[in-house]
């Protein structure tokens, strides 16, 4: 028992000594992408992530590394995925835009988008413009300066004073519920993860969650679909103005 007791130590001093901080995998991941070894640079990046407690904005650069190494290794799926996650962590990184753009037009596929109607697109700009945290420190800053305002409109004395109390309160209340409706939106977003990208070279969408359903359409490796339920070893998808059945490992939750 001694014995087993003694190797259990020399190998956790082992792992210990030879591991490394995410300061000193980041240096190395970025060298051995410099030198080309883009699968090794993958593994470090992914690295980084894993050994992360929680995954925050400053992550961000790490997935849009990821993407990168992957998108320069021809793994087209896993790029697309990791420029998405950056993206979500960090919206307005117009680096991971253009490359994420730029790795979707080598997308093969036959499935046409569905038109989406520009004022719901426009929100959905909206929302993605700010990280979730800052869109909900934004609401509690505004409905604190409206209490202010209405706090002004009630006990002051001048006139002007309790017009323009009443009036920044209501601009701050509507900015304040605008801004913890996008809050709930990327939460539920994040919560859910309905999205998802194809990591397949090719899936045949059927009609029913089995090997004999019809097939309706095809799906190649890195198209982004959302899922709507999951049965038995598949998921329910819909992409453009398609819905089917797929194999739920076919797929990666962004």
């Amino acid at each position: 028992m001694k014995k087993l007791t003694n190797i259990f130590f020399l190998l956790l001093l082992s792992a210990v000594a030879f591991a490394q901080s995410p300061t000193e995998l980041w240096a190395r991941a970025n060298q051995a992408y410099t030198d080309g070894n883009y699968a090794e640079a993958a593994a470090d990046y992914s690295a980084i992530i894993e050994s992360a407690p929680v995954i925050t904005r400053a992550y961000a650069p790490v997935y849009y590394n990821l993407g990168n190494a992957h998108f320069k290794h021809g793994e087209l799926s896993q790029a697309i995925l990791a420029y998405e996650r950056s993206l979500r962590l960090k919206p307005t990184d117009k680096n991971a835009k253009y490359n994420l753009r730029f790795a979707q037009t080598q997308i093969i596929d036959n499935i046409a988008d569905t038109q989406v109607f520009f004022l719901r697109e426009w929100v959905t700009t909206l929302r993605n413009m700010l990280p979730l945290s800052t869109w909900m420190w934004s609401s509690i800053i505004l409905f604190s300066l409206m209490l202010v305002c209405l706090l002004l409109f009630a006990f002051s004395r001048s006139l002007g004073l309790r017009k323009a109390g009443f009036y920044i309160s209501i601009v701050c209340l509507v900015c304040s519920t605008i801004a913890f409706a996008n809050a709930a939106s990327l939460h539920h977003r994040d919560s859910v993860r309905a999205e998802a990208i194809i990591t397949r070279g090719i899936v045949n969408a059927k009609a029913s969650p089995d090997r004999s359903g019809t097939e309706l359409f095809t799906l190649h490796e890195g198209t982004k679909v959302t899922i709507h339920e999951e049965l038995g070893g598949y998921v329910n998808i819909e992409v453009g103005n398609y819905n089917g059945w797929i194999p739920t490992n076919t797929l990666e939750r962004i």
